[in-house]
């Protein structure tokens, strides 16, 4: 199933994108330091049910910058932008790690749009204090060598001892980090240490609700995930028991199973 790649207009300049596929459409947004790309083998699946939309957010793959704060509603309404381009007015969406705060941004602001939301590896809370902190270290360290940066915190969202066995897959991540501006790396994580906490959409959710979550995850723990799952029987949460933050490489074939579970359950 042939795969095409494709542009929208957005604040005087084009989000890039890819679709395969037909039929309802699934929006799948990738997190920071990552691009469309981390999608295209859980896409060749859900290809043959969905339409499957793969957004490069603003900074992120080849698709352009939009100043020094990627919030994560100026990333929700790029990812508006390519539906209308495709005159889809409602879509499933799934987002990995940050893209799950854009699909977040997208549920607060839009919601309307959302027929099902998965998050990935995500949260629908904010930055703790010590985590906002993080960040500011974080954007010092880009502006200081951005390239260090991406080296070094690639491997670190790995279960570590996955970080040998996938280090071609690691590497490959890397590789494709390195062609991101430091720009964009920046204005993403301003966006990410910016966002609100958005629990309160998961106790009246008008659509089923999916989290996906690693036990050996440092960054999203679970047990965040199971008290948002409580909030409402509309959402449901999911352990992988071997997963750390990257489940689209350690656990691959058991989290596309539970995402293709969830939308045949939805749709019955």
């Amino acid at each position: 199933m042939s795969r095409k790649v494709k542009s929208a207009e957005f604040k005087h300049d084009t989000i890039s994108y890819y679709t395969q596929g037909e039929g309802q459409s699934i929006v799948l947004i990738h997190g920071f330091l990552e691009s469309a790309e981390m999608w295209f083998e859980y896409a060749n699946e859900l290809a043959k049910t969905h339409y499957v939309i793969m957004p490069n957010l603003p900074g992120h793959g080849n698709t352009a910058c939009f100043g020094y704060d990627h919030s994560m509603e100026l990333m929700g309404d790029s990812v508006i932008a390519i539906l209308k381009a495709e005159n889809k007015r409602k879509a499933i969406v799934v987002g990995h790690s940050m893209g799950g705060y854009v699909a977040m941004a997208m549920a607060d602001k839009h919601p309307d749009v959302l027929k099902g939301l998965c998050l990935y590896h995500s949260t629908a809370k904010s930055d703790s204090a010590e985590r906002k902190n993080g960040r500011l270290q974080a954007i010092k360290l880009v502006q200081q060598n951005h390239k260090s940066f991406i080296r070094i915190s690639i491997p670190l969202l790995f279960r570590p001892k996955y970080r040998i066995p996938y280090r071609q897959e690691i590497n490959k991540l890397k590789r494709a980090a390195l062609l991101m501006p430091k720009q964009g790396i920046i204005a993403a994580l301003q966006g990410m240490r910016e966002r609100p906490n958005r629990e309160i959409i998961f106790k009246f959710p008008p659509y089923p609700v999916l989290l996906i979550g690693g036990k050996h995850d440092h960054l999203i723990p679970f047990n965040d995930l199971k008290i948002q799952a409580s909030l409402s029987e509309n959402v449901q949460a999911i352990r992988l028991k071997e997963a750390g933050h990257m489940s689209f490489v350690e656990e691959k074939e058991n989290a596309l199973n539970w995402i293709v579970r969830w939308l045949k359950h939805r749709e019955t």
